[in-house]
């Protein structure tokens, strides 16, 4: 199984990143999909996921600027981060796991989200 997380770099504030992560191994449509992030100093975050469903659900500190997609032919998850703010700098990490458990058994490299002026 792979994840590979891509997309990241150096925005200002106010503007937006796609971040994509393209797996093999595990098909995307089938298994909850999570946008996590650590910023230098703090603990990991969960910020978005998308169900197998579909259903998608954010952090506070995202929602209606955040929004996590999926392309199935692609077996591709996206983030799309509009408004960005300096407060969403952080190594962005993709993770899949089945919809029933509560642990991500599969985790990507991470990319590198830098929100400054």
């Amino acid at each position: 199984v792979q994840l590979q997380a891509s997309g990241g770099g150096l925005v200002q504030p106010g503007g937006s990143l796609n971040l994509s992560c393209a797996a093999s191994g595990v098909i995307v449509s089938g298994n909850t999909m999570g946008w996590h992030r650590q910023a230098p100093g703090k603990q990991r975050e969960l910020v978005a996921t998308l169900t197998a469903g579909g259903a998608a659900n954010y952090a506070e500190s995202v929602k209606g600027r955040f929004t996590v997609t999926r392309d199935n032919a692609k077996n591709t998850a996206y983030l799309q981060m509009n408004s960005l703010k300096p407060e969403d700098t952080a190594v962005y990490y993709c993770a899949a796991k089945p919809t029933w458990t509560s642990v991500y058994n599969y985790w990507g490299q991470g990319t590198l989200v830098t929100v400054s002026s």
